[in-house]
């Protein structure tokens, strides 16, 4: 038994170099295919986990006040949307505050917003007890007097899930033509290799090797192609990722820095996906080409 695997692994070996021009088409294939989904893959994974990100930080709704309210006013707008249910807590920020917040999250650019006139309100930023009833407290509160708009996050995570959903549909359409292309090219591959070795697997059937013993050199041959375009796929995904990672949390972009997926974190990602997805084309694209040429 032993004998029977340490020779189909050397004949799966030797099939790479029979054929050298095809093997590289189908390694390059697989690589490119996934590839491909690894772009997708970072993409969509990034986009969920903004807005995971978004819907934890921006759990409050800011209720903007109208103009030139007095002391009692302001305490009547507090006093009547603590009775609104699904209400967490109030904090009351002025005008002159929310310009200073806005300069500091701002940074070395703040200096934009010297000189001008304050633009902002004074507003309450109320804070959700229960996300999945913000929006029956939104309304409760938009019917309140002496308000002049409420700013509410939800619109951007559901945009964001949005974009994701759409991202996700498409990959996995080109995934799946990629996918079958690269079947296809190293099912091609096995085939030529099948031509080659035609009078030798006669003479083998002919001396009473079984069936299985012919098919496994081809079939492990379709695996270990899938498997180095996968590891190929692999390292240029990761370089590539780490390329715009690091240029997006870069000191000219440092307010993006949080909202990403850590490189590290997403090596083990892409890593089960492409091992397991290359493996998986290479091994198909032999099965089809071994049953369908191989006269077993």
């Amino acid at each position: 038994m032993l004998n029977n695997v340490i020779y189909s692994i050397k004949e799966g070996l030797k099939g790479l170099t029979r054929n050298r021009s095809m093997s590289l088409a189908s390694i390059a294939s697989v690589a490119s295919s996934l590839f491909v989904l690894g772009i997708m893959l970072c993409i969509v994974l990034n986009i969920n986990f903004i807005s995971e990100q978004t819907k934890e930080q921006f759990n409050s709704v800011q209720v903007f006040l109208e103009d030139d309210l007095n002391k009692d006013d302001i305490i009547s707008v507090r006093t009547n949307i603590e009775k609104i249910e699904n209400v967490r807590s109030i904090t009351y920020e002025t005008k002159e505050q929310a310009l200073v917040n806005l300069k500091q999250r701002w940074g070395e650019n703040s200096y934009l917003l010297e000189g001008i006139d304050n633009p902002l309100q004074n507003s309450y930023i109320v804070e959700i007890e229960d996300t999945q009833k913000a929006d029956q407290m939104v309304a409760d509160i938009q019917k309140l007097d002496k308000i002049d708009d409420i700013s509410y996050y939800k619109d951007i995570v559901q945009q964001l899930n949005s974009i994701a959903s759409t991202v996700n549909k498409f990959g996995l359409a080109l995934m799946a033509i990629l996918t079958f292309v690269s079947v296809f090219i190293i099912a091609t591959t096995i085939k030529l290799t099948l031509y080659a070795r035609k009078r030798e697997i006669f003479i083998m059937k002919y001396i009473g090797a079984t069936n299985w013993f012919v098919r496994w050199p081809f079939i492990i041959e379709g695996l270990i192609l899938g498997f180095i375009g996968a590891v190929i796929a692999i390292f240029v995904t990761y370089g590539l990722y780490g390329v715009v990672y690091d240029f997006l949390i870069s000191s000219s972009m440092n307010f993006i820095n949080g909202y990403l997926i850590n490189i590290n974190d997403i090596l083990g990602t892409i890593s089960k996906v492409f091992i397991s997805m290359g493996i998986g084309i290479g091994t198909v694209g032999s099965v089809i080409s071994v049953r369908r040429y191989l006269e077993v």
